[in-house]
């Protein structure tokens, strides 16, 4: 069993200290910047993903079992890009809640769609015990500083026998493949948003992706600290040699 701690782990990384030295100070940091780029975040990450974004999201969901009639809670919501796909599987017999810190981001996800929002962080949702059929998450569990008192709200909020679904972006094995994937989000992305005129301000919170994903946890770790929440079922799947989908469901 990996006992790498999921606690504080993201600040103690020395790669991430030049941004914040404590809990306080990474909320603010990574609120400021998220508002600051709210405005031109979609267009940043379709060239991230290089168009495969949404149909991607969506088939996770999908595959996941995700179903018409569900109450969907997605965490990290930012913009919307899997709050979207959500309410198109959820159908109108569904719900769906949009959770994120960022005033700024919520605000452009309120412009695609039509959901209850709360401005909250992951490591303390303001919902009652029980109340989804599924959790999602998009590549923003490397952002948290406390792993396992996020995944513990997840299996609080679920109902028994749902599903915690999160998506996320892993360094791959090979310093090369690692290397391009670093200049392809740090450096290529913000560049090509200032040159296309799209947005500006992407350019610092890229960087910081960058950072992140060279400082997450290793897959065992946050397989590990789903099982110790509570769930059963935990699974890594990996798509390209980067996408990773992580699962576990709450015990009925």
């Amino acid at each position: 069993m990996n006992t790498t701690s999921t606690k504080g782990a993201l600040k103690d990384d020395p790669r991430l200290r030049p941004y914040f030295r404590s809990e306080d100070e990474r909320r603010q940091l990574t609120q400021a910047m998220f508002n600051q780029a709210a405005v031109g975040y979609d267009s940043a990450e379709a060239l991230t993903a290089l168009g495969s974004g949404a149909w991607y999201r969506r088939e996770v969901l999908q595959r996941n079992g995700l179903s018409p009639g569900m109450t969907l809670v997605d965490v990290a919501a930012g913009t919307g890009l899997v709050t979207v796909a959500g309410v198109e599987l959820v159908g109108p017999t569904g719900r769906v809640i949009a959770v994120d810190p960022s005033p700024g981001m919520l605000a452009e996800l309120r412009k695609k769609v039509s959901v209850e929002t709360i401005e909250a962080f992951a490591e303390a949702i303001p919902l009652p015990d029980a109340q989804a059929d599924f959790v999602s998450m998009g590549y923003a569990l490397r952002h948290v500083n406390d792993l396992q008192r996020v995944l513990s709200e997840y299996q609080r909020v679920l109902k028994p026998g749902g599903k915690v679904c999160i998506m996320e972006i892993s360094r791959p094995r090979g310093r090369v493949l690692r290397g391009l994937l670093r200049f392809h989000i740090s450096v290529l992305v913000p560049l090509m948003a200032r040159l296309t005129g799209r947005h500006a301000d992407v350019q610092r919170l890229w960087a910081y992706y960058g950072d992140t994903i060279e400082a997450a946890l290793d897959p065992e770790t946050i397989l590990d600290a789903l099982r110790r929440a509570g769930f059963d079922q935990t699974v890594c799947s990996v798509s390209l040699g980067i996408f990773r989908e992580y699962t576990g469901v709450k015990p009925t």
